[in-house]
């Protein structure tokens, strides 16, 4: 079995890695790196999750180590462009060990968040800049940086950045960076303009694809519900309230938000992730997930390609989406890495040759079932006991004791939140962080003045007490309100296209 050491990682690197857990290369990374550390530029195709930041990491930092030039003020030595803030803060946390052990600095860029830290930190120097292309250009504009020293320019998720508009600004930056430089550009597709950046930009790139280009994993399994539209959110719910991390996809912002605040009454506690949230209020609910106290995600497709958080079990389409290039990133939220994981697809009887179309482009061949909530196959799809938190407002103002009868001592309508993916009991949050709803850009924009946005801060998270309960399933399952107004915010909403 290929070692890092054997594909040419220098040994500071390599022992690193092993104190991180990670000793065998992913195929992306086995069949990337010889070229990518001899200098080539190199052109990765690949899945999402298939371990592409490591392929551009390491021989990003290995060129840095062996040139040894001095950090200069404004000036970074490497180049990464992402197209999310979340994509870039996890980019930044993966090099952050790497470069530690070899004496570098990095630093990360995004918009949605205050200008004058990044500032100074560019004044301070530094060796590898991660960032969002309409941050870095507001910087070079006002002449906080320069990309005259870039020894290596890394493009991560081009295809994405392409769907994103983000191609003029991109072309823009890579002009600015010196043309004998080491590139680098990791995407799905090359398809939206991508093509036209490995033309202008790229000097005779060797290719490596390790994964069929719109192909979902062979570690996940493909399931579609049939279901009816009033069942739609007791399906759901029976399936959230299963122990372990889960992503909910919606097709609009707006989805998202009432979803989760349907859960949360519901018993599940559950945030949100879309544009209209500010980058506090997304580090925020991000942060949940990643910790276990909301064990389930509601995102649009910004989720899709913008983040990682390890152990989620299942992926579940809400609303099917759009195309099938985003069925197939959606779903690589889960089975990451060679894991395994579930994906499910909610669909109505007026959704059947859509699904069917959908499916069928994204390469996977479901196995459809009609269900209802309590259906066994629920259980089989997302096992272990179903647990649910009393809704946050139940506790908001629990009546005295001596006028409710209560016993003294005993917290009313205030539970445990279920135990994570790890076991460990978390508590559920009293005013959930899924309800913040700071109006934000959903990615970092092109637009110029890229300034902190005016917002309202989302309360702050507090913490429930008492002995979690558990029943057989929640009243929103019997076709409440919480499921006629699912159903009906489907109705207006999930077939808007958009909604980043």
């Amino acid at each position: 079995m290929t070692t890092f050491t054997e594909l040419g990682v220098p040994a500071a690197l390599t022992k690193t890695l092993a104190a991180l857990g990670i000793t065998t290369p992913f195929p992306i990374q086995a069949a990337t790196l010889p070229d990518s550390l001899a200098g080539r530029d190199v052109l990765g195709r690949g899945r999402t999750g298939s371990g592409k930041t490591y392929a551009f990491a390491l021989p990003l930092l290995a060129r840095l180590a062996t040139s040894r030039r001095p950090r200069r003020p404004g000036r970074p030595r490497a180049l990464i462009l992402a197209p999310t803030r979340e994509l870039a803060g996890q980019i930044d946390a993966a090099l952050a060990p790497l470069a530690a052990a070899l004496g570098l600095r990095t630093l990360v860029v995004f918009g949605g968040v205050g200008a004058t830290p990044q500032i100074k930190g560019l004044a301070a120097g530094v060796d590898v800049l991660v960032a969002c292309p309409g941050r870095l250009d507001d910087h070079l504009r006002s002449g906080h940086a320069s990309l005259d020293a870039v020894e290596i320019t890394v493009l991560d998720e081009a295809d994405h950045m392409a769907d994103l508009g983000f191609l003029p600004v991109v072309r823009r930056l890579l002009e600015q960076t010196p043309r004998d430089g080491q590139r680098m550009l990791f995407s799905a597709t090359l398809d939206n303009g991508v093509d036209v950046l490995v033309k202008r930009f790229m000097h005779r790139p060797v290719t490596h694809a390790v994964d069929a280009v719109d192909e979902a994993p062979v570690e996940m399994s493909h399931h579609v519900l049939h279901v009816r539209g009033d069942d739609r959110f007791g399906v759901l719910v029976d399936l959230l309230a299963a122990p372990g991390r889960s992503v909910v996809f919606t097709r609009t912002k707006r989805r998202a938000k009432v979803l989760t605040r349907q859960l949360v009454a519901a018993g599940v506690p559950a945030v949100e992730l879309h544009g209209n949230l500010a980058q506090n209020a997304r580090n925020r609910n991000l942060a949940a997930f990643s910790d276990g106290s909301a064990e389930t995600l509601v995102a649009t497709d910004i989720a899709a390609r913008g983040i990682h958080v390890d152990d989620v079990a299942l992926v579940i389409h809400a609303d099917p989406p759009v195309e099938h290039k985003a069925y197939v990133h959606r779903s690589g939220r889960t089975a990451r890495a060679g894991a395994q994981g579930t994906v499910v697809t909610l669909m109505t009887d007026d959704q059947q040759a859509e699904v069917r179309d959908l499916t069928r482009k994204a390469g996977v061949r479901p196995k459809t079932s009609r269900t209802r909530p309590g259906d066994p196959l629920l259980a089989q799809l997302a096992p272990g006991e179903r647990r649910f938190v009393s809704a946050p407002a139940a506790a908001a103002a629990p009546a005295p004791a001596a006028r409710s009868g209560a016993r003294p001592g005993r917290s009313r309508g205030r539970v445990a939140a279920p135990p994570d993916a790890a076991g460990q009991g978390s508590r559920a949050r009293g005013r959930n962080a899924g309800h913040a709803t700071d109006p934000a850009a959903a990615t970092d924009r092109t637009r110029r003045g890229g300034g902190q946005p005016r917002t309202r801060s989302a309360p702050a998270a507090t913490s429930g007490g008492g002995q979690a309960r558990t029943r057989s399933a929640p009243a929103a399952t019997s076709g409440g309100t919480g499921a006629a107004a699912f159903s009906a915010s489907n109705r207006a909403g999930g077939r808007r296209r958009g909604g980043r």
